[in-house]
């Protein structure tokens, strides 16, 4: 009897243990094979769900998130048994390598981290797909290959970053296509609506939004990011159909902080994918298109933060489809674009695998010498405004970096003033100091350097970016370590005393105006002066808020409670009655009017330019935005419209005739234009009062030079990819003077300074405000192509017409781009509340 229990037991364990080692693949679970049609997210989620009940001892799943339109965020940790055993001692000693956690010294004897994100494009579906076949073959049992990589490699998964966007494609195809999918590219299936699929629920591309977080997938991601610090992260997007595979190494321009280390393990990466890529006869290129500079891609965020970072783009795309005909006549499917990614996601483990060691060690080593030796020329970063709002931003963002920062303990400094350019003495008492001697030094440099350096000017994205000009902010680079004390944070603790006439509020950032958007939401009577005044031996400046206690009596509390929130300073008065400057009833005080606001959107509107805006009515000031398509716009009704926004786009009913009249009568009853980047282009061209600067007159010049020959003039055919960055604008700052007496510049200095993404110069207005002006040698840092150099000067940049009772606001660079530009954020708002008052 004691035989047969014994032999009952260890058939049952056994069958346990085949059981639980067991896992279906996603072909098996889904009920399709992978890339015969795309799968939704929810399904993915519940494979990934599946796939950790199947296999527990190897496999974590957390839901580190979810998403706007609240689909959830995960991340797969898949390990041996005994490192997911171990797992979060494996995470604390991958921090005490990089000196985040302090309590005892790293080993580099350790698994590498790899993390593996998918689908941060959510058009560029492919990837989602390959996540799926990756973590089952991570799991088979089968797979010896995977079984030794996991001995010295822990992975982490997001299969998918982009969910909102990756369902708005899905459905779409879905939808659209029918039982057997067309690889005619011109076929409805292959030609996505606006604004598609790639970008999240407010349009953003989630791939440059890494290091200024200003979306919510990308706070809960750096959240977790940051506490893993991986040695190895690989982004996986798609590139239009017809581009062969692309992997690392990456193209030049390479920014200077990227270490000799890790260019050259990109290279070991790179050819272990080409072997596997010259085995099936795949085609694929290096070295050419995807560089290593701006700071917020999902490759280069984490080189600065010590790690491989790389980008794998596949040939796909939205036009893609499930499968199309390529130009060679060939047919590209889904299947096959799964198979790419998926064999550079275990090449890429494999590689870390074999390299272990090495790698280990030279990340560790990234974090010492930023320890000992602090990163780049200038070693400390001083900002002066402490007593600014306007540094609130900035603290939330180096938070959510992991930036450490502290408080000068000297007084007397030199540093290179970012606003003048010059070197100079000044008083650090006091100010925020951000140091390079830092475990996220490299990040510190890249984010803070006054001017960037380009090895190449064939860049991909902008290339100017220094914190100091994105928030406005008074701020000094000093070459030395400074000695410093730690930032205790000064919280103003808003007291609203009593009153028997009012309250006033200082305005000069972007936290008051999302503070009289609260009192307008709450409809609080406000008030602006319009000239700098004195009150009980204080001065005050224009633009600030007055809040009187005659027609607010029952208001009073939803006031306090606004600005005790906000944590905003208030001044309680007795007398309208100034000491200098204009009393409270004078006609240089203005009332402001709770304005409704329009914002163009839809087919021929820069989605992300839409976006931007969206995001920052919804998400920030809180204040009511109706987003109407512009091609319905001939039949809105413009009678209770006061404000209507048009962001970058191209729209039809400014070069209709009738439709332009319609608009024209609108403004001169009241109405007010906020156009920004080519919709001021559009209204320069279409007669509405601006106009662009012409070119200089070539033909006497031609005249005098049509004898003469210039061997300069001939070209050589290489040259010709670098021809065309000679008129290009890529993401320039450049210094405006600003008219800061205008509502339109109240808060400001008389500078401020702007991201000019193209060479377009306006004349200054003869009949409206200049409020600013580009001047010569204005630029500040970033590259502009030789051609349009000398033409970007003597110009308005940001400019107010008056139009019969109306106004139009032109802003001909984009004020808050992606919404990182912080300190542009004011001056959109200053348009809406405040111009035409």
């Amino acid at each position: 009897m004691y035989k047969k229990i014994v032999v009952f037991l260890f058939f049952a364990c056994t069958s346990y243990f085949s059981i639980a080692q067991s896992i279906k693949s996603p072909d098996e679970f889904l009920g399709y094979p992978l890339g015969s049609k795309y799968t939704p997210h929810f399904k993915i989620v519940n494979y990934f769900k599946y796939a950790v009940a199947a296999m527990p001892q190897v496999m974590k799943l957390d839901q580190y998130g979810e998403t706007n339109e609240g689909r959830p965020l995960l991340l797969a940790y898949v390990a041996t048994a005994e490192n997911l055993a171990r797992l979060e001692d494996i995470r604390k000693n991958n921090l005490r390598l990089t000196g985040i956690l302090t309590d005892q010294p790293g080993n580099t004897d350790a698994p590498a981290i790899v993390w593996l994100s998918y689908n941060v494009h959510g058009n560029e579906t492919s990837s989602s797909e390959a996540a799926m076949k990756v973590l089952y073959e991570l799991l088979n049992p089968a797979n010896s290959n995977t079984k030794e990589w996991l001995k010295n490699t822990v992975i982490i998964i997001d299969p998918c970053i982009n969910p909102d966007g990756r369902d708005r494609y899905v459905n779409w195809f879905t939808q659209m296509s029918g039982k057997n999918a067309n690889p005619d590219r011109q076929s409805r299936e292959h030609v996505e609506p606006w604004p598609g699929g790639r970008t999240n629920h407010y349009n953003f591309d989630l791939n440059r939004d890494w290091a200024w977080q200003t979306q919510v997938e990308t706070q809960q991601r750096l959240k977790m990011y940051n506490q893993w610090m991986p040695q190895v992260h690989s982004d996986y997007h798609e590139q239009g159909f017809n581009n062969p595979y692309y992997f690392a190494p990456a193209a030049q321009p390479y920014h200077e902080a990227v270490t000799p280390w890790q260019k050259d393990f990109q290279v070991t990466i790179g050819k272990n994918n080409a072997k596997y890529f010259d085995e099936n006869g795949w085609l694929y290129f290096t070295k050419e298109v995807f560089d290593l500079f701006y700071p917020a891609y999902g490759d280069t965020y984490p080189i600065y933060n010590g790690a491989i970072g790389m980008t794998f783009e596949q040939g796909g795309g939205p036009r893609g489809g499930s499968t199309v005909i390529i130009n060679n006549g060939d047919t590209l499917t889904l299947k096959d674009r799964i198979a790419h990614h998926f064999t550079t996601s275990m090449s890429t483990i494999e590689t870390v695998n074999k390299n272990n060691e090495k790698l280990m060690k030279e990340f560790s080593k990234f974090f010492t010498s930023e320890k000992n030796n602090g990163v780049g020329e200038y070693k400390s970063f001083v900002i002066t405004d402490v007593n600014s709002t306007r540094i609130n931003a900035l603290k939330k963002m180096l938070d959510g970096n992991g930036i450490v920062y502290s408080t000068a303990a000297i007084s007397n400094a030199k540093g290179y003033n970012y606003f003048s350019g010059k070197e100079e003495t000044f008083n650090a008492a006091g100010s925020l100091v951000i140091s390079t001697y830092q475990p996220k030094g490299t990040l510190v440099k890249v984010l803070f350097e006054p001017k960037t350096k380009l090895a190449d000017s064939a860049t991909y994205d902008i290339t100017a970016w220094s914190l100091p000009y994105v928030y406005g902010l008074q701020a000094y680079a000093v070459k030395e370590k400074m000695a410093v004390t730690p930032y205790i944070a000064k919280p103003i603790n808003t007291v609203i005393p009593e009153t028997s006439y009012g309250y006033l509020v200082n305005y000069s950032s972007f936290e008051e105006a999302k503070f009289l958007a609260a009192l307008l939401n709450a409809d609080i009577k406000v008030r602006f002066a319009e000239k700098d005044f004195t009150l009980n031996g204080k001065k005050f400046q224009r633009g600030t808020l007055i809040v009187l206690k005659k027609g607010n009596e029952s208001k009073l509390a939803a006031f306090a409670a606004a600005a005790q929130k906000m944590d905003l300073s208030v001044t309680a008065i007795s007398t309208g009655f100034m000491e200098s400057g204009n009393d409270f009833g004078s006609s240089k005080t203005h009332f402001i009017r709770k304005p409704k606001v329009v914002l163009l959107t839809g087919k021929g509107v820069d989605a992300s330019a839409a976006g931007e805006v969206w995001h920052l009515f919804d998400q920030q000031l809180n204040y009511p935005l109706t987003l109407i398509n512009a091609d319905d716009f001939d039949n809105i009704s413009l009678k209770n419209i006061d404000v209507i926004i048009l962001p970058n786009g191209n729209y039809k009913f400014l070069s209709d005739k009738e439709q332009g009249a319609a608009l024209k009568t609108w403004v001169k009853q009241g109405g007010k234009i906020i156009a920004i980047e080519n919709a001021v282009t559009q209204m320069a061209n279409n007669d509405w009062g601006l106009k662009l600067k012409k070119e200089e007159d070539e033909k006497d010049k031609d005249k005098k030079d049509e004898q003469k020959v210039s061997y300069a003039d001939i070209k050589l055919f290489e040259e010709n990819e670098h021809d065309g960055i000679k008129s290009n604008v890529a993401g320039a700052i450049y210094k405006l003077d600003m008219d800061n007496s205008h509502p339109l510049a109240f808060g400001y200095p008389n500078y401020y300074f702007t991201l000019k993404q193209d060479g377009n110069m306006y004349e200054f207005l003869k009949d409206g405000w200049n409020v600013g002006v580009i001047k010569k040698n204005s630029k500040v840092a970033g590259f502009v192509g030789s051609k349009v150099k000398d033409k970007i000067k003597d110009g308005t940049s940001i400019g107010v017409q008056d139009f019969g009772q109306g106004s139009i606001i032109y802003l001909s660079d984009d004020p808050i781009f992606r919404c990182f530009w912080e300190n542009g954020k004011l001056l959109l708002s200053n348009a809406v509340f405040f111009v035409g008052q």
